[in-house]
């Protein structure tokens, strides 16, 4: 009878030992692969819509100068570090095939460059000391005005922004807040703060011009009514 209980604790043992044994075995082959998968570096980096800040910068930003693992960070994590970024409005990471990222960004706007304080004025109101592509502030406005112009400048289409050359504060006997820009098709446009989101209709109305004057430049009064003025030869 005794030697038939030692068999059972002995089966029991050797049953226990068994399954210590295999839970061991599961244990070292989820840590290998986990080691496995931390050690499966990025292979390639593609990022598209950035024009003012390097691919480089957003690759820095993100944190993957070292090509890390592709499991290192979240996609959230990785558009969180890029948006510190004042240049960096939005950012889409994408992972794609097990060594690939995909990075998508949307830039702040460019409202324009202030030449008097060399800085850039962004569309979320900061302001970068480097010179971007955009609009040229080429005289001093006063506080009260600059920081209107401001405001209202974001009323402005991207599209309208990118078409303006130089912005010049020039302020009527009737309004203060009338500024002359110049568009980069050789026009001029006279407009007033209070009327500056009606510049978003430049397009249709230069077409307008054009089948009325042919090529002709001029200066287009928006401060006051809607006219054409040709430049005289």
């Amino acid at each position: 009878m005794r030697k038939k209980k030692n068999i059972k604790k002995q089966k029991k043992r050797k049953l226990r030992l068994g399954r210590i044994l295999i839970a061991l075995i599961i244990l070292f082959l989820i840590v290998y692969l986990i080691k496995m998968l931390c050690r499966f570096p990025i292979k390639n980096i593609y990022i598209e819509g950035n024009n003012n800040i390097s691919d480089q910068e957003i690759i820095d930003l993100a944190n993957l100068s070292d090509y890390p693992s592709i499991f290192k960070y979240t996609s959230k994590e990785i558009e969180k570090n890029i948006k510190k970024s004042d240049y960096i409005n939005k950012a889409k990471v994408k992972k794609k095939k097990i060594k690939e990222i995909h990075i998508k960004v949307e830039e702040n706007i460019v409202l324009f460059y202030n030449s008097s304080t060399k800085k850039t004025i962004l569309y979320n109101g900061k302001e970068i000391k480097k010179e971007l592509n955009g609009p040229v502030l080429i005289n001093y406005v006063p506080d009260k005005v600059y920081k209107k112009l401001i405001e209202n400048m974001r009323l402005v289409d991207q599209d309208i922004i990118n078409r303006i050359s130089e912005i010049k504060y020039d302020p009527s006997k009737v309004d203060e807040e009338r500024f002359l820009f110049t568009m980069n098709d050789g026009n001029y446009v006279y407009i007033t703060l209070e009327k500056l989101e009606n510049i978003n209709n430049y397009v249709k109305i230069s077409l307008e011009i054009i089948n009325k004057f042919g090529n002709k430049k001029g200066t287009l009064n928006l401060d006051a009514g809607e006219y054409f003025e040709i430049f005289n030869d």
